[in-house]
């Protein structure tokens, strides 16, 4: 008998190894491109949009004899039917799921008595809100279970489309999916005087926009392979109503635009291509109207816009494929390859007739650079802003109030981020070696900002002065925000120091 040399062996061994490496290899493959190929999601055409849409109510306030308007909201568990008989446990402001339209007036001081009866701790953020450090609502200002905290201030800003939404550190994205969240609008003379549709839910619509997942009935937090955005649903609704619709009685409605998303960018516009006109974003009204037919919000992002309608027609509003220059992975696992069928108007058969829009709007309210006494620069990654994650104990730069500076914010990630800024309004003054599209030109607190791109952000710091209590600024996609994509900064008098940050238990 002859037996079979040794090295014989060995490359028999290699040979079969190799064999189930390549294997392996067009598996891996195979498994990789499946979920690629199954990555994209579309509901455009796929629903019948049956529901009537739900509108906010307007939170109940009382008036003190200081003539301080008082609103009470209470954090609280619930039970949502988002569809008839399938119960999902949810979190909601003095209901089930979101909350009441807060609306005040310019020159108001406002107090806002939150309790909070969730099972955890949890904070509430006004969102866009110019109003002192220890009002704001940030992770310092955190509401215990079972307690209560009554923050006051004055309103002192523009008319304009602002929201409120937990900001409790490293619990974000969980708190907001729950359906903690609603919006606070702001009026002043300028706006009441304009001829704009200003009936609150019959031509002037608050347009809250979540995607969602639901596994089993409940909502579904996971998320899913490859997406490092964060959580990104395969549905959507508005104002918590999946498939809605909305009777349009007027000539023109306004569509009051906030992406509550926690991670999801939209490219909204209508099915049928028709333009609208842009009229304000995230801070207030534009100097005019502007005509567009595609508008970008990325989470966190206002807009309002106001669309016309012809006599027994309908249209939907509809978010389109993301164009920001991604490349062929991130574009598909950020779900910039995703389109939603959103909002369906339905025209009476008669339409009461609206005036038409001014041509002046607003005049501007943000500075534009030509004041601005320092430059900051902003590197923001997954590694944090500038290379450092979020410290609670670290106040990480302070400004001088009644100084207005310029931030230079650079998203040097593979990925998609955002950029916000508390208490102030901004301008952008640029992006990349470019002026901004016109749709950024407006006030604005919230900008996108794509993989390897540069943003130019003017504004001002209108104080008051608190060395000890910081304001935020981070990438309001909620999971990089969570993950330490924030820093902190103070507002001091001239020659002022910075403080020592509030001590927590957290």
């Amino acid at each position: 008998m002859v037996s079979v040399s040794r090295p014989r062996r060995w490359r028999r061994l290699f040979v079969i190894l190799a064999g189930l490496v390549a294997l392996l290899g067009l598996a891996i493959g195979g498994c990789v491109r499946l979920v690629y190929v199954n990555a994209v999601v579309s509901t455009v055409g796929r629903a019948e949009f049956g529901t009537e849409l739900a509108i906010p109510p307007l939170a109940p306030s009382t008036v003190r004899p200081d003539g301080t308007r008082e609103f009470e909201l209470e954090m609280r568990t619930g039970v949502t039917e988002f569809r008839p008989g399938q119960a999902t446990e949810t979190w909601g402001f003095n209901g089930n799921y979101l909350g009441p339209t807060l609306r005040a007036r310019r020159g108001e001081q406002v107090a806002v008595t939150v309790r909070n009866q969730l099972p955890e701790a949890s904070t509430v953020h006004w969102h866009g809100m110019h109003l002192p450090a220890v009002m704001d609502g940030g992770p310092h200002q955190m509401v215990q279970v079972g307690a209560a905290w009554t923050p006051r201030w004055t309103i002192d800003q523009p008319a304009a489309t602002l929201w409120y939404h937990p900001h409790p550190h490293g619990e974000t994205e969980k708190h907001v999916r729950r359906g903690l969240a609603g919006m606070f609008l702001l009026d002043d003379e300028v706006s009441e005087k304009l001829p704009l549709p200003s009936t609150y839910g019959v031509d002037d619509l608050p347009v809250i926009v979540q995607d969602v997942k639901f596994r089993r009935g409940e909502l579904d937090m996971s998320h899913a392979m490859f997406r490092d955005v964060g959580f990104l649903g395969d549905q959507t609704m508005v104002n918590g109503t999946l498939t809605p619709y909305h009777e349009v009685g007027d000539e023109l409605v306004r569509l009051r635009l906030l992406n509550a998303s926690t991670a999801r960018v939209y490219t909204f516009g209508f099915g049928d291509e028709r333009q609208f006109s842009l009229i304000a974003t995230d801070g207030g009204l534009l100097e005019g109207p502007l005509a567009l037919d595609r508008l970008q919000l990325s989470p966190g992002e206002r807009a309002e816009i106001v669309v016309r309608v012809r006599p027994g027609e309908r249209t939907m509003l509809r978010s389109n494929k993301l164009d920001a220059g991604l490349n062929f992975w991130t574009q598909r696992f950020a779900g910039g390859d995703d389109t939603f069928d959103i909002l369906e108007l339905r025209a009476a058969d008669t339409l009461r007739p609206s005036p038409e829009l001014p041509a002046a709007l607003a005049r501007p309210s943000t500075p534009d650079g030509s004041d601005s006494v320092q430059e900051r620069r902003f590197d923001i990654n997954m590694a944090g802003i500038n290379g450092k994650p979020m410290a609670m104990d670290r106040i990480d730069l302070a400004v001088t109030r009644g100084t207005a500076e310029t931030w230079i914010v650079h998203n040097n990630d593979g990925m998609p981020h955002n950029f916000h800024v508390h208490d102030v309004q901004f301008r952008v003054l640029g992006r990349n070696d470019g002026p901004p599209p016109a749709e950024l030109t407006g006030p604005k607190d919230t900008v996108f900002i794509p993989p390897n791109s540069t943003v130019r952000l003017a504004m001002r710091f209108a104080g008051p002065a608190d060395p000890d209590t910081p304001y935020m600024y981070h990438c309001h996609l909620l999971w990089h925000e969570d993950q330490g994509m924030m820093g902190q900064f103070v507002v001091v008098e001239a020659g002022g120091s910075v403080g020592e940050p509030p001590r927590h238990g957290h």
